[in-house]
């Protein structure tokens, strides 16, 4: 019977623990299953969601990084500011200095051949530093913004430390190699955000193929981006149908870098790569990273992110109890419907909540009142920060209020300061009142008078 009994209990337990990892594994399955992002070979590489501001990618975002000729959206943000406040005008003639062809220049970069004396307006000089990258260009256009290129940096960088750049010293307009010269992608990403607010930045970049008139010194350019996913003349392979624009660098100490948006439907992300080489594959591909690992970013982005309702203001969030008034509690809710760009695999349902909230509040609440917040996140990963209003109004009771009124006043440390002096000056009075009067009655000595005990002669 005892070995019955023995085996019996052993199959048994060999049973139990056979269901201990179906269990874990079961609950295992449960958890969310998230795109994995794709191997980026550039340096460093960021990916934004432009509409929100969430980071869907980064890698090395805040190094400091040369950017070569990304430089140059900054140099044409701050000439449409330029323009967009009435000191310049696209149709505005400007003519090519000697000074600006000459000053930092190198004669291997990037240029338009733009000749000394020649005339074009903001608007070409714009679309031949833009769309083909011209040096030269970015010098005519400081001289005419700032009066000299030194000027010219040096809004640079007041304009970067604007922005919040907290990684980035500019040298020149161009992006030509100088050692203190540097920014970084999330640099990069503020200041291009800054530029995309005009539309006239995102026009010119966003063009394939340009034609500048003949001039009084060169007949008609026609002018080919240097950026292969909006246009495939230079290069074949890249061409990305939903990509926008925006700039191309390389030199040999930054590598190949590019600043990019894509769109589809109600999606937008802007994209920075910095440092990615140029390699020849086995199979005879000469590969260009910075247009390669773009292209992967925007297709895993737009196949795998999609915007979602993550909470609704109509929803109660929770009860917060209300002191001083005849009501015990008030309800918040969120301020308003809130959407956000999740991951496919992951829905509302998925995210976590905290709440921040006061463990009570005072009346009188007022119907709107922010009362705090709440974070809704998956994996330390937050989707979405929103305000918690009052759902309704709250009276306070006026001899509660009256009260805590009182309260507060004597907790005031000028208060307490002043209640201490009275009651130490109180206390002083007293003993010096009774000592005083101590002195009175037993300090003196009584005065005996003599009576006169002389008789005289009565007559």
């Amino acid at each position: 019977m005892k070995t019955k009994r023995f085996f019996t209990l052993f199959f048994v337990l060999i049973m139990v623990l056979s269901l201990v990892p179906t269990a874990a594994a079961a609950e295992e399955g449960d958890a969310p299953t998230l795109p994995e992002p794709p191997e980026i070979n550039c340096q460093a590489a960021l990916l934004v969601d432009y509409n929100t501001g969430f980071v869907l990618y980064s890698k090395n975002e805040h190094q400091e990084m040369y950017p070569a000729s990304l430089t140059k959206i900054m140099t044409a943000l701050l000439v449409l500011e330029a323009v967009d406040n009435g000191q310049l005008s696209l149709t505005d003639e400007l003519t090519a200095s000697r000074s600006a062809m000459t000053t930092g220049l190198d004669e291997e970069g990037s240029t338009a051949n733009i000749q000394v004396g020649e005339v074009m307006t903001v608007e070409e000089y714009l679309t031949c530093m833009l769309v083909v990258s011209a040096n030269e260009a970015c010098n005519v256009l400081a001289e005419a913004v700032s009066g000299s290129v030194d000027a010219f940096v040096d809004a640079m960088n007041e304009k970067a430390a604007e922005l919040g750049c907290e990684n980035t010293h500019f040298v020149n307009p161009t992006g030509l190699h100088d050692s203190q010269h540097y920014t970084s992608a999330w640099d990069l990403y503020l200041i291009t955000c800054a530029a995309m607010e005009y539309s006239d930045f995102m026009r010119i970049c966003d063009t394939g193929t340009a034609r500048i008139p003949a001039t009084n010194l060169s007949e008609e350019r026609v002018l080919h981006t240097t950026n292969y996913l909006i246009d495939g003349w230079r290069s074949l392979g890249y061409r990305n149908a939903d990509a926008h624009g925006i700039k191309t660098g390389s030199t040999d100490a930054a590598g190949h870098c590019l600043v990019s948006s894509a769109e589809k439907g109600s999606l937008h992300f802007v994209s920075v790569v910095l440092g990615g080489e140029r390699v020849t594959l086995e199979d005879g591909e000469i590969r260009t990273y910075s247009f390669y690992d773009t292209n992967q970013l925007f297709d895993w982005a737009l196949d795998n992110f999609s915007y979602q309702t993550i909470i609704l203001e109509s929803e109660d969030i929770q009860e917060v109890p209300v002191e001083l008034s005849d009501t015990d509690h008030v309800t918040v809710h969120p301020a308003e419907d809130t959407e956000a760009l999740l991951p496919s695999g992951l829905s509302p349902e998925d995210l976590e909540r905290s709440v921040e909230i006061p463990e009570t509040v005072e009346a009188p609440v007022t119907a709107g009142q922010k009362l705090g917040t709440l974070t809704l996140s998956y994996d330390d990963v937050v989707y979405a920060t929103v305000d918690l209003l009052a759902s309704f109004d709250v009276e306070a009771n006026p001899l509660q209020a009256l009260l805590r009124n009182i309260q507060n006043f004597f907790q005031q440390t000028a208060v307490r300061v002043v209640s201490v002096l009275v009651i130490l000056l109180v206390i002083l009075v007293v003993v010096w009142r009774v000592f005083f009067h101590r002195q009175r009655r037993y300090g003196r000595r009584p005065i005996h008078r003599r009576r006169n005990s002389y008789r005289g002669r009565r007559r």
